[in-house]
């Protein structure tokens, strides 16, 4: 049993190991490393990702990354595709192999059949002299490293520097491609991720269930419109139907006295209120909310409203 003092030691011996192995790939961004991203690039299929063993799950983890940035990928398992799988691969695919020796006998299958029928194939791995490196048109060479297990054996260093070669192509593509955090947004839909992605367009009331009176409009048939609307405000338009003004519950609170009722809304509102886009993200709008201590904002295109949003909304959706 190791005490706390080794263990923390040994943590941060393996921690050094990898940094190590880090640094050698800068020499891996290389011409070699261009051509390999500018073919996925130009691929008009999907990018099937395939390794074995623990070059597999990396190979799973990079495809992943691709599809959520804009690259169409699968991963395919090799032994799987030895047994039918390979008919998953179509001509304007492309084809990345993982293998820290690239002379993994369970690859055989795939190579042999990116040949057969010409599907571009991509290589990742630590060994020129393996057969993977040999027969692939696009070479991704990192130097082999020193495991950070203690025998130099279970993959550690060489898959944290396949791991960051993936991540690396995959951002790479991102920003080839201009992808946005709306395009992001619309592939994660659920978790974190999709929250903090979600535009205000996509939980806004709209048109009918807008909260909105005439400057003009007395306020006998503004309250009205406010309770109906349950909302807790109103938005005040002039006459070319611009948002400049909002009533809220705290505006009746200070106007409160026999007169109100007879009022116009111009002369209850408050004047020039804060409002958003509609591509704002939800995440912002609950900020302003926040920082301005206000419940709700409209959402308006040239300062005509065409949204609006309480702090309910947002907190339905876990804000």
């Amino acid at each position: 049993m190791m005490n706390k003092k080794e263990v923390i030691l040994e943590a941060k011996k393996v921690l050094s190991l990898e940094q190590k192995s880090i640094n050698y790939l800068k020499k891996s961004f290389d011409n070699n490393f261009f051509l390999a991203v500018k073919k996925i690039y130009e691929t008009k299929g999907k990018i099937l990702v395939t390794g074995i063993g623990k070059s597999g799950h990396i190979a799973n983890k990079i495809s992943a990354t691709l599809s959520s940035t804009g690259t169409p990928s699968h991963f395919i398992h090799p032994a799987e595709a030895n047994h039918g799988d390979l008919g998953s691969i179509a001509k304007n695919d492309c084809l990345i192999i993982i293998s820290n020796s690239g002379q993994t006998n369970e690859l055989n299958g795939l190579i042999n059949f990116s040949k057969r029928y010409n599907i571009p194939l991509i290589s990742i791995s630590s060994n020129k002299k393996g057969m993977l490196y040999i027969q692939s048109d696009f070479k991704i060479i990192y130097k082999k490293p020193i495991e950070a297990c203690p025998n130099n054996l279970a993959p550690t260093s060489s898959t944290t520097m396949q791991l960051i070669i993936g991540d690396a192509i995959a951002v790479t593509l991102t920003k080839m491609r201009k992808f946005k955090k709306s395009q992001f947004g619309s592939l994660h839909p659920a978790g974190s991720l999709g929250k903090g992605l979600l535009k205000i367009s996509e939980i806004m009331h709209r048109q009918k269930e807008l909260p909105l009176v005439k400057y003009n409009e007395k306020m006998s048939n503004a309250l009205i419109k406010m309770t109906r609307k349950s909302l807790g405000c109103l938005g005040v338009i002039n006459e070319n139907n611009n948002l400049i003004g909002i009533i809220t519950d705290g505006d009746l609170r200070r106007n409160m006295n026999e007169n109100l009722i007879k009022k116009k809304a111009s002369e209850i509102m408050t004047k020039k209120p804060t409002t958003i886009k509609k591509l704002t993200l939800a995440s912002e709008a609950i900020r302003i909310m926040n920082e301005k201590k206000i419940t709700s904002l409209f959402i308006c295109n040239k300062k005509k409203p065409i949204g609006i949003v309480h702090i309910h909304d947002l907190i339905r959706i876990g804000y």
